[in-house]
C-alpha cells in the first residue's frame, strides 16, 4: 500500500526551482532514500513532506489525506535533523520524553515509553546524564529514538549521519536499518553518500536540479541507470563516450567491441553517440597471454591502489582510460608500468544516453 503521495510537487524561490515537478510515490514501511549532490532539492523535498516548507505548486497526500497545507506540528511525523537538534540542558531521557510532554501524556506513560526507547537503544544506564556527555554514537541515537517517540506515522532523516567518523557511521546505517525494520515505520532519509544509500534503501530516489532522475532498488539503480549522470553518482563507473556501428561500437581510441542485443526500442542508432558503462569489478585483467576472448583491449597500468583485501587499478588503453576492480589473488604481482589485457565481457557493458547539456 502507498502512503504518500507527491503529486506534479514544484517549489521556486523567486525564478530558481529547488524542486521541479515530482511525482513520487512512498510504499508503506519502506525506507526511502534521496540521494544527489549538494544543492539538487533533495532537502527543500524533505522540508515539504513535514511540512516546513509549502510547495508553489502540487500536492502531497498521506493515507488518502491531502496534508498540502497542513502545518509541521499536525502531520504527525518524525524528524531527526542533520544537526540532531538535542536539548543540551536536559537529560536524555527528558530529551526523549519531550514530544510526549508537548502532547500532555500522563507521567506514568511518559516514563514506560522512555524506559522502552532507552531499551531499544541500548542506553538505558544513560537516562540521567546530559546530551553533552555523550558520544556521537550515542546522540544520534537518543535523536532517534526522541523522533519516534510519540510514534510518528512517517519518519523523516536529513543527513542525520553526517557529522560522524567513517567507522561509526558505518555502524549506525546498521543500526538505523534494523531499527527501521523492527517498527516497520516508512522513512525517508536523505543523503548525498551513495554507499549509504546502498546499504540503507529499500527504494532509492536520484536527484539533480531539482528533478527525479530515476527511481528504484539500489542494485536496479546500480545494475541499469537510465542515463549517464545516474551511472556517474551510482557507485564507480567506466562511462566511455563511443558511437554506435550496427551490432558495434567504436571506443574512443578507434577499437571495436561487440555489444549484446538492446531491448526493443532501445537499440541507438548507428553513428549516434552514446556512453557505454562498465563497472570496475566486470573488466577482467590479465596479466598473461591475450587468450581466444572478445573485447579483449591491450593497455599498460598506470596507478595501482592496493588496500590488501583489493586491488583497484587504473589502465592506459590508447586514447582512454579504464578501472579495474580485482584481488591480489586474481591479479598476484600488478604494479604500474605492468603490459595487462583488460577484457570488458559484453553482457557486462551497458549503453546509456549521454548527460544532456544544461
Amino acid at each position: 500500500m502507498t502512503q504518500l503521495i507527491l503529486h506534479d510537487v514544484t517549489k521556486r524561490f523567486n525564478d530558481a526551482y529547488a524542486v521541479d515537478h515530482v511525482n513520487l510515490s512512498v510504499p508503506d514501511g519502506k525506507l526511502v532514500c534521496f540521494l544527489g549532490p549538494s544543492g539538487c532539492g533533495k532537502t527543500t523535498l524533505m522540508r515539504i513532506i513535514a511540512g516546513l516548507e509549502t510547495p508553489s505548486s502540487g500536492s502531497l497526500t498521506f493515507e488518502g489525506v491531502d496534508l498540502t497545507r497542513v502545518p509541521a506540528n499536525r502531520r504527525d511525523f518524525g524528524m531527526v535533523f542533520q544537526s540532531l537538534a538535542l536539548f543540551p540542558h536536559m537529560t536524555v531521557a527528558q530529551n526523549i520524553a519531550y514530544p510526549l510532554r508537548l502532547r500532555k501524556t500522563d507521567s506514568a506513560t511518559q516514563a514506560r515509553r522512555v524506559a522502552e526507547l532507552l531499551e531499544m537503544i541500548q542506553l538505558p544506564h544513560m537516562a540521567g546524564r546530559l546530551v553533552t556527555q555523550l558520544s556521537g554514537g550515542q546522540r544520534q541515537r537518543v535523536a532517534i529514538a526522541r523522533a519516534i517517540a510519540a510514534s510518528p506515522r512517517l519518519l523523516l532523516l536529513d543527513e542525520p549521519l553526517s557529522a560522524l567518523d567513517a567507522k561509526l557511521r558505518e555502524a549506525m546505517q546498521v543500526e538505523i536499518r534494523l531499527l527501521q525494520q523492527r517498527l516497520g515505520i516508512t522513512t525517508i532519509m536523505v543523503t548525498h553518500d551513495q554507499r549509504e544509500a546502498m546499504t540503507l534503501a529499500d527504494e532509492i530516489v536520484v536527484m539533480e536540479q531539482g528533478r527525479i532522475q530515476q527511481i528504484g532498488k539500489p542494485l536496479d539503480i546500480y545494475r541499469d541507470p537510465v542515463n549517464e549522470f545516474v551511472a556517474d553518482f551510482i557507485g564507480l563507473g567506466n562511462i566511455l563516450p563511443v558511437t554506435a556501428a550496427g551490432d558495434q561500437i567504436v571506443l574512443p581510441g578507434g577499437q571495436r567491441l561487440a555489444m549484446p542485443a538492446s531491448p526493443a526500442g532501445r537499440a541507438p542508432a548507428s553513428g549516434q553517440d552514446v556512453r557505454l558503462l562498465i563497472r570496475p569489478e566486470d573488466v577482467c585483467v590479465r596479466t598473461g597471454e591475450r587468450g581466444a576472448a572478445t573485447n579483449t583491449l591491450r593497455g599498460v597500468v598506470t596507478f595501482v591502489r592496493d588496500v590488501g583485501v583489493s586491488i583497484e587499478a587504473t589502465i592506459d588503453c590508447e586514447g582512454f582510460t579504464l578501472t579495474a576492480a580485482t584481488t591480489p589473488r586474481e591479479t598476484p604481482g600488478l604494479h604500474t608500468g605492468m603490459p595487462v589485457f583488460a577484457e570488458l565481457p559484453a553482457h557486462a557493458c551497458k549503453l546509456i544516453a549521454a548527460r544532456a547539456p544544461h
